[in-house]
């Protein structure tokens, strides 16, 4: 019975030697945390003044991205394509219909017309998915691409 006992007491001893040895680990880590010169006052101090710049540096962002967003409805959103062949001389879909919108479908329907003589570009302007020109089936189709439809 006496031998069971000396291992049980051994093995407390190693659990308790661990043990400690964490807690030393845990505050040797606290300890490293404090300044060499002990002087935990100036290091809160500079610890804030980098905080005051950081509180600056997010205004400065937080402003570019109001300016940005505020910039997004006029960007292209909505982009519709189309190829077609737009004379009777030149095949291989080589003329196109391009509509560049914003999300409240503004803007420009570029046209590309190719044959083998000339090449002619087209623009019409584009206010809420609609042309105050006539647009032809393959502008139409580019434009009802850019929408969705």
């Amino acid at each position: 019975m006496s031998g069971w006992l000396v291992v049980i007491i051994g093995f407390l001893v190693v659990v308790l030697a661990v043990w400690q040895a964490v807690q030393l680990h845990q505050l040797r880590a606290r300890v490293r945390a404090v300044p060499q010169d002990g002087n935990v006052i100036a290091l809160l101090g500079s610890v804030g003044v980098r905080l005051e710049g950081m509180d600056a540096g997010m205004a400065s962002l937080d402003r570019r991205l109001q300016d940005i967003e505020g910039r997004m409805p006029n960007a292209i959103a909505k982009v519709g394509f189309v190829s077609y062949d737009a004379f009777g001389n030149v095949a291989g879909r080589l003329s196109r219909s391009i509509a560049m919108l914003d999300e409240r479908g503004n803007g420009v329907l570029l046209s590309i017309l190719v044959s083998r003589d000339d090449t002619l570009l087209f623009s019409k302007e584009i206010r809420s998915g609609v042309s105050a020109e006539p647009l032809s089936p393959e502008e139409e189709d580019a434009v009802a691409t850019a929408l969705g439809r």
